[in-house]
């Protein structure tokens, strides 16, 4: 992955290039030998004009000029939908060698195009009948994105139906926090204390500030490679053991990410308990919380006691978010699901330094986006081992 942040001199194309450069060295794989690309990209459309095409743009004058390619676009589960698909087309048998791209570039001047940009995440023709179920006036402009209210809303009836309190997420943000400051690709590289989250801007509802994922750039990319092309590859190398994806519904019972967890531990013939190391998709505080239980770490309402344990710290039973998360690490979109790959191969491989997690051998990642209420549109879930 490249450096996550607010990138000023990079573009979203000379950042996807970046990373797959990196990826196919560290996987010891000349450019040559790829079969397929699976690029991901969410916004670009809407904020530089560019559709269609994005990804043999983005990755012209890199050497995977001619390589078929996809280009895949799922909110902001865009980058692990992209994987899944490079998984799918090895695991098949269409090819051997497939590399995943994404790339993102959110920090442009005004602010507000990303958030329209962001937008598009929800059903467009529905956007006051969304707001009227999240209590919002049908017109009202805010200065965040209209996501921020649909977490608060999450949040506010997570808090509802067990206990949870605001400092319950300042402490998911504090945690993640200290761990991206031990992450060199990390945008926000610096710890913050509990009081100081509940003490920043207030953004909606109960989220303030630092509750939020920044806005951000940055790529990530990923080698995936059969059994048989293993001999042209690296020999450190991370299986992918389980991936499920799942879309959302209104109204359903169950979320994407409780049926995408259900298909990731099936395939894997693994279950929770025996998970080391988890990346998710903390794009709000709360949403950490809300995701240990639908991923099965522990029993319904009991997530803020999970996190009070310290389990999910380093040097707990199952650190979540070594890499600082969203909230620490950043979420350009199109590269998030994928950055979550790169940190658990990291701490796969023990190759994470001071954040490495101690003997891990299992991991899990979770990426979700879009809504349609109450639901996540998309999630995807992979579990990986040594």
């Amino acid at each position: 992955m490249t450096d996550f942040g607010k990138l000023k001199d990079r573009d979203a194309g000379s950042l996807a290039r970046a990373a797959a450069a990196r990826a196919l060295a560290d996987a010891a794989v000349e450019s040559t030998l790829v079969q397929m690309i699976f690029f991901s990209n969410a916004c670009a459309g809407r904020l530089i004009g560019q559709e269609m095409i994005r990804g043999q743009v983005m990755l012209g004058s890199s050497g995977l000029e001619g390589i078929p390619l996809i280009n895949v676009e799922n909110a902001c589960a865009s980058g692990s939908s992209a994987l899944f698909l490079a998984w799918l087309a090895v695991a098949s048998g269409q090819c051997d060698i497939a590399l995943a791209v994404g790339a993102e570039k959110l920090a442009v001047v005004d602010k507000k195009r990303t958030f329209e940009a962001l937008m598009g995440g929800v059903d467009v023709s529905r956007i006051d009948e969304l707001r009227a179920k999240l209590g919002l006036g049908e017109s009202e402009d805010r200065a965040h994105s209209l996501f921020m209210d649909v977490y608060a809303a999450m949040a506010t009836s997570y808090m509802g139906r067990t206990g949870a309190t605001k400092r319950d997420f300042a402490l998911v943000s504090a945690k993640n926090h200290c761990n991206g400051a031990l992450n060199p690709h990390a945008q926000y590289r610096h710890e913050v204390s509990v009081d100081e989250v509940l003490a920043s801007r207030q953004i909606s509802g109960p989220l303030t500030l630092l509750m939020c994922a920044p806005i951000g750039d940055g790529a990530a990319a990923a080698v995936v490679c059969s059994r048989s092309a293993v001999r042209s590859c690296r020999r450190d190398l991370v299986q992918v053991r389980g991936f499920g994806l799942a879309t959302g519904r209104e109204d359903a019972n169950a979320s994407p990410v409780e049926k995408a967890a259900r298909v990731a531990y099936e395939q894997s013939g693994i279950g929770p308990e025996e998970i080391d190391v988890i990346e998710l998709h903390d794009a709000t505080a709360p949403a950490e919380l809300i995701i240990y239980e639908e991923l099965g770490l522990c029993g319904p309402g009991e997530g803020p006691r999970l996190l009070a344990s310290g389990a999910t710290a380093l040097g707990g039973r199952v650190p979540v978010n070594p890499s600082g998360g969203l909230l620490s690490k950043g979420h350009p979109i199109g590269a998030t699901g994928i950055a979550q790959i790169v940190e658990l191969v990291e701490q796969l491989r023990h190759q994470a330094g001071r954040r490495q997690v101690e003997n891990a051998q299992i991991a899990l990642a979770e990426n979700a986006g879009g809504y349609l209420h109450p639901h996540p549109a998309a999630a995807a879930v992979t579990i990986l081992s040594r």
